[in-house]
């Protein structure tokens, strides 16, 4: 399995709401997606960015189908106009002690 960070900062934080709607429109693109949450700051929680992915694929092949998707970069082009900073980790893990 491959698990699929992404953490964006927005030039106006009050944007988040509208940037992980259009990042939930991605939650089914392709087969491999076996979990795909969006977070977003809340006030009175630590945070250091604005919106958060968090993602896992079935393996690096899905995540790269996913990267690929006509829909998921018509999504990134309106994102990256909202965001003022991004950092991603994408790494193996394994499901063989029950933890996805």
């Amino acid at each position: 399995m491959i698990r699929h960070i992404v953490m964006w900062s927005l030039h106006q934080p009050a944007d988040a709401p509208r940037f992980k709607a259009l990042l939930d429109s991605c939650s089914a693109l392709v087969p491999g997606i076996v979990e795909f949450d969006v977070g977003i700051r809340r006030e009175g929680l630590e945070a250091n960015v604005d919106v958060v992915l968090v993602s896992a694929f079935t393996d690096a092949a899905q995540l790269d189908a996913y990267q690929h998707h006509p829909r998921h970069k018509e999504v990134a082009v309106q994102l990256g106009a909202m965001r003022a900073g991004r950092h991603v980790l994408d790494f193996d893990f394994d499901t063989s002690a029950g933890a996805l």
